[in-house]
């Protein structure tokens, strides 16, 4: 008889046990579930919640209709350019972001505007803990921002995407402070108009991982403000801490086409 309760007793721990584990297991696979909760920047419809600004124009201006929608695409086009001018544009997404990954799928397309850079050649960018729109100069280039550089091959030579450029800013790298203006990540050369799947992943202001179709090809962390750039002061926060830890996201027009079909961002903890 004892034996017999004692079996029972086993028995219905081992129940209990694996009941336990299943709704933990569940548990884990709902909170991970919720994890994934992508937010589409671009809507594949319009430009909602994206703001233009131009070099030499006032915020909002859409110069040349250069940002459009097309064919569920949302394009960097020139067809309304007959001449590049220095007018380097960007398209900003409402708000500001400190955690989070940022995914987007690109391409290069057609030819670089007749004089535009040579270094713009198949190039674009996604710049990233940037200033406002508002806050920027009527005549100001680029935002101070880390951007994270997009480019393409020519056919030929090697030219790694995903690299990183600091226009007003620096970073860290490997307990170094970088003052170099742009890094080469360890990516392969994408030659022709093909898709490439992009993706950041940003932790306020520790570190930042560049990942493309899905390996991570550069690290750096602590982006800062550059205290040799002529915006520093307006920007220096009050506490006079220059570490960047939030800013805005907006995508780059400096001359050649290109072509969106996902922008989608995840915010993490």
């Amino acid at each position: 008889m004892k034996i017999l309760h004692l079996q029972f007793r086993i028995f219905c721990f081992l129940f209990i046990l694996a009941i336990c584990s299943c709704n933990f297991k569940s548990r884990q696979e709902d909170k991970n579930g919720s994890q994934e909760n992508w937010i589409q920047l671009f809507n594949g419809k319009d430009l909602n919640n994206w703001q233009p600004k131009f070099k030499g124009y006032e915020t909002g201006f859409n110069l040349r209709n250069t940002f459009r929608v097309e064919d569920g695409l949302l394009r960097v086009s020139y067809d309304e350019w007959d001449r590049w001018g220095n007018e380097f544009g960007h398209l900003f997404y409402s708000g500001e972001f400190s955690h989070y990954r940022l995914r987007v799928e690109y391409r290069f397309v057609g030819e670089q505007v007749k004089g535009g850079p040579s270094w713009a050649f198949r190039n674009n960018g996604l710049m990233l803990h940037g200033q406002t729109a508002e806050s920027m100069e009527k005549d100001q280039d680029f935002p101070v921002s880390i951007e994270v550089q997009l480019l393409g091959g020519n056919g030929r030579d090697e030219r790694s995407t995903m690299n990183v450029c600091t226009p007003g800013t620096n970073i860290v790298i490997n307990d170094l402070l970088v003052e170099q203006h742009c890094i080469s990540s360890g990516s392969k050369t994408y030659h022709g108009d093909q898709w490439v799947a992009a993706e950041v992943e940003v932790n306020s202001g520790e570190i930042i991982r560049h990942l493309v179709d899905g390996k991570e090809v550069l690290r750096y962390e602590e982006p800062q403000l550059d205290p040799r750039d002529k915006y520093y002061q307006k920007l220096l926060p009050s506490d006079s801490n220059k570490i960047i830890s939030k800013g805005t996201i907006s995508i780059q027009a400096e001359s050649h086409p290109t072509d969106f079909r996902k922008i989608e961002l995840l915010i993490i903890d």
